[in-house]
């Protein structure tokens, strides 16, 4: 169904476009070259950035309380291909897909790298699932996966990731990205230092199971489902077990995973400093881990994070490779829509931060000028760089305008006969 969008269908709608966005993007070129800035090299770079769509994104999520499906859900790993493709074809900025084991379990995974290639994708890092019991599965999770105190429940949760390892060879991954829902829910619960070490011990063992070029990332999460303590709770115990297990282990920083008020961007940076920035998720978070579109709340605070992601590429930091990805529950929406807005948003960061003035902002911060430093982002944080966005999408065949053309192919509609509804009720996030 993604021929739907094939490039006369996208070349159509874009005419409709086209002329206004000439007028800006000309508009926005001579703004910048007075700045001293080329536009063209800027959209150059923003036809180059990416981020992974996950594959668990492009179904209707949902609360503890209530899940509402949405029509023509993806019912297997094919037809999330299928509906990451689209986000491809129209924004142009989404190539890979993160997959989730067993979420995304078949029989012939290479029918699936397949089938991805054949849609212009390829896989991104490897999220495996111990946070969750599956049909037929020994030993439950309710208390712990890889701190249990049970040695066997450990080993059941290590033997799933090393499975995921293979899984993502069988893909073209290189990387698996590791999340524990492990803590506990009551005060004496859980020995802190012994859930640690248990933690250290099944990851020695993950670690040691990786191939030469691959990667593991560490993910941390402050709450839910454990309300009272957990295990890997903040960025500090994820980097300080990255730099226990080794150098291709690395700490992951999702957007929603903070306590309010956290200076992310900060974090941003000492894990750059210190080589340990495994990359991103992004979403937004109002209360808590919400998983909302990525910057629908604070979308300042994300620029600020590229700043220094942008600051760290243009100074050629060691070792700096962040993977990009997108995670988020879509409740209320359609996912693909979503999914486009989100990862146009995280591109439009991007696209920001290369605007910064770095001579200025250095000069000013060796002033000790405020003022001026905080202008400098500013500037770069509140110019419209939506043409920069639309001319790298046109450039390379994509839509000017993704929702709306989107919206003109009748994607859903069209799909409903050969997808039927998915029966509505039930709770949880997928």
């Amino acid at each position: 169904m993604t021929g739907i969008f094939d490039a006369e269908f996208v070349g159509a709608h874009n005419r409709l476009h086209r002329a206004a966005l000439n007028d800006d993007y000309e508009a926005l070129g001579r703004k910048l070259e007075r700045r001293g800035i080329d536009i063209s090299a800027i959209t150059t770079a923003a036809q180059i950035f990416s981020v992974a769509i996950p594959s668990w994104g492009v179904g209707t999520g949902g609360t503890r309380f209530a899940r509402f499906p949405g029509a023509a859900e993806p019912r297997n790993v094919m037809e999330k291909l299928e509906d990451c493709a689209v986000i491809n074809r129209l924004t142009c900025c989404t190539p890979e897909v993160s997959p989730h084991f067993p979420w995304d379990h078949v029989d012939d995974l290479s029918e699936v790298r397949a089938a991805a290639q054949a849609l212009g994708l390829s896989f991104a890092s490897i999220n495996s699932n111990t946070f969750q019991d599956q049909p037929g599965q020994t030993h439950s999770y309710k208390f712990g996966s890889l701190t249990h105190t049970d040695k066997a429940m450990r080993e059941q949760a290590i033997a799933h990731n090393i499975d995921c390892i293979a899984y993502g060879e069988t893909l073209g991954a290189k990387s698996l990205t590791v999340w524990i829902a492990d803590g506990s829910n009551f005060p004496g619960q859980q020995h802190f230092t012994s859930a640690l070490e248990r933690y250290l011990d099944s990851m020695h063992e993950i670690y040691a199971a990786l191939p030469g070029d691959w990667r593991i990332f560490i993910e941390h999460k402050m709450f839910e489902p454990a309300f009272y303590s957990t295990v890997i709770q903040d960025w500090g115990t994820s980097v300080l077990c990255a730099m226990e297990l080794g150098e291709k282990a690395y700490s992951l920083v999702d957007l929603g995973h903070h306590a309010p008020n956290v200076n992310i961007e900060m974090i941003v940076a000492r894990l750059i400093q210190f080589k340990k920035l495994a990359g991103f998720h992004f979403n937004d978070s109002k209360y808590g881990d919400d998983d909302l579109d990525s910057g629908s709340i604070h979308p300042y605070q994300q620029f600020l994070v590229f700043n220094e992601l942008v600051d760290a590429e243009q100074r050629g930091a060691p070792e700096f490779n962040p993977a990009y990805m997108l995670d988020q529950s879509h409740n209320v929406t359609d996912p693909i829509e979503s999914l486009m807005n989100s990862a146009m948003s995280v591109q439009r960061s991007y696209v920001q931060a290369l605007l910064v003035d770095r001579a200025a902002l250095n000069g000013f911060q060796q002033e000790n000028d405020a003022l001026m430093a905080s202008n400098t982002l500013k500037f770069a944080f509140e110019t419209d760089v939506a043409p920069i966005l639309a001319m790298a999408r046109a450039n390379r065949g994509g839509a000017i305008d993704p929702i709306a053309c989107y919206r003109a192919g009748d994607y859903r509609n069209l799909l409903t006969p050969k997808r039927p509804p998915i029966a509505g009720g039930a709770s949880g996030i997928v």
